[in-house]
This record gives C-alpha cells, sequence and structure tokens, in this order.
C-alpha cells in the first residue's frame, strides 16, 4: 500500500446537503467535490483519522470505541435530518496506536469510549466514503487552540500514513457565522475580507517549503482579515493537524467555492 495523503475538506453547515435550500444549488458544488474525494485518493483507506471542528476537549482525546454512534449536534434543522445514519466501524486498535504515538511526542492524551461522530465527520463522510465501511476514529482539537500545538500533533501521526491511514481534516476555511447568516438572509455577495485571508490562506498552505507553511500556518492570526474569516479557530485548526502531518508533502488547492458570501477550500497534501 502507498503512502496515505492528508486531506483538509470543508463540512459544510449542519445537514446541509441534504436538505432544501434557496438557491437550490447552494451548497452543490462542495457536494459534488465531496462525493469524488474518494476517486481522488485513488487507493482505499485502511482506515481513517478524522479531526473536526465540532470537538475539543483540554487534552487531546481520542474515540476509542467499536461501534460509534451520531452525535446529532446541529439544532432546527428538518425532522428527517436527525435520522440520517451513519454505521462506519471504530477502531480501539487504530485509537491505541494514536495515543502511543502522540504520548512518545509527548503530548497527555485521553481516550472516550462513548463520544460519537459529530456533524463534521457523518455529514461529510456520507458523501466522501458513502459506504461507511473504512474503520473511522475520531481526534479531538485541543482546547487551548494553540496553533504550533495543532501542527505537531499532526507531526507525531505521520507513521499512520505509511500504515495506510488517511488523515483527513473537517472544518471551514472561513466561518463568521455572524457574516454568513447576513448573507443566507440578503443575497450571496462575497464578505469583506473572504477573499482577502483566502488568498493569503492558499499561499501559506502552497509554499514549497514546509517549514514555511507550518511557520505561516503557526501564525495565521496576524494575517490579513483573519479574524473577519476566524472570530473562533477551531474550524481552522483541523487544517493544522493534517498539514503537520503531511511532512514534507506541498499542499495543493482542490476546492474553491463561493457559498453563503464565503470562500471556502478545501486542501490535499501528498
Amino acid at each position: 500500500m502507498s503512502k496515505m495523503p492528508t486531506l483538509f475538506i470543508p463540512h459544510g453547515g449542519g445537514p446541509c446537503f441534504f436538505m432544501d435550500w434557496d438557491p437550490p444549488d447552494t451548497w452543490a458544488r462542495m457536494a459534488a467535490f465531496l462525493g469524488g474525494v474518494q476517486a481522488d485518493i485513488g487507493e482505499r483507506p485502511r482506515a481513517i483519522v478524522v479531526i473536526s471542528g465540532h470537538w475539543e476537549a483540554p487534552e487531546i482525546t481520542v474515540q476509542s470505541q467499536e461501534a460509534p454512534t451520531l452525535l446529532f449536534d446541529y439544532y432546527g434543522f428538518p425532522e428527517h435530518t436527525y435520522e440520517l445514519q451513519y454505521p462506519a466501524p471504530g477502531s480501539p486498535a487504530l485509537a491505541a496506536r494514536i495515543a502511543t504515538l502522540l504520548g512518545e511526542a509527548g503530548f497527555p492524551v485521553r481516550t472516550d469510549g462513548e463520544r460519537g461522530f459529530d456533524h463534521g465527520v457523518f455529514i461529510p463522510f456520507k458523501l466522501a466514503f458513502p459506504d461507511a465501511d473504512i474503520p473511522v476514529v475520531q481526534l479531538s482539537l485541543r482546547a487551548d487552540y494553540d496553533a504550533a500545538a495543532h501542527i505537531a500533533i499532526g507531526e507525531a501521526l505521520q507513521p499512520l500514513r505509511d500504515e495506510g491511514v488517511l488523515i483527513v481534516g473537517s472544518g471551514m476555511t472561513y466561518h463568521n457565522m455572524n457574516t454568513m447568516m447576513r448573507n443566507l438572509r440578503g443575497g450571496n455577495a462575497v464578505a469583506p475580507g473572504a477573499a482577502t485571508f483566502d488568498r493569503w490562506l492558499t499561499e501559506a498552505v502552497t509554499d514549497p517549503d514546509p517549514a514555511t507553511r507550518n511557520r505561516k500556518l503557526a501564525e495565521w492570526s496576524s494575517a490579513p482579515a483573519a479574524r473577519d474569516a476566524h472570530p473562533q479557530e477551531e474550524h481552522l485548526l483541523p487544517l493544522h493537524v493534517v498539514s503537520g502531518a503531511a511532512g514534507s508533502d506541498v499542499g495543493r488547492k482542490t476546492l474553491e467555492d463561493n457559498v453563503l458570501g464565503t470562500i471556502e477550500s478545501a486542501f490535499q497534501f501528498g
């Protein structure tokens, strides 16, 4: 088996791909991108580790159950969106391997045998890996939002890529909910700062020198329009983890989508 890439994917808003919108194609381009992820990888992963912007803990925490349930952590959506299913298996063995790697890198780590997949996992994965037959282990963010630490967490996970494990960050490259909701009510003009931050982020992620890339990402909050795009950074930090896990692989943009007045991008390393 060849070395797996690392991916950062956008997961949309709530159960957006499984409900009606006005206009109807609001999320169509993102959905089509997610539906092509598995083919783009070109090789079936043995397992997937996913870091979602919807789980944070004081210490890095690894989901360790054999059959995770779903955590419907969105509110006010149509009733049928609370009946979605994604019965992918977990992998206690992989969870233990992750805990070992992180522990060896000096990170305190916990395991959680009860928490289900949040919607930052099962919503995009229903499109990207619809058969739900690949073991999935979710990893939390660290609640201190230390950008450099999240890059280092990814660096500790690099050996998994040679073991057939796909590392996926699930978030959004623009996540100012106030701006997005205003655009939902009043049109789809690009929000001020969205293009500015996306240009900076794209240049940072695709920098041909991985050390420079990670330095730029560690200092992301000083970028132009950074706090306009991310008043709080939990939806960006999964990108830091997959950038760290990318090692010497150079990043490339795989999606640029204008949705709800924002620019949402996806990236792949390797």
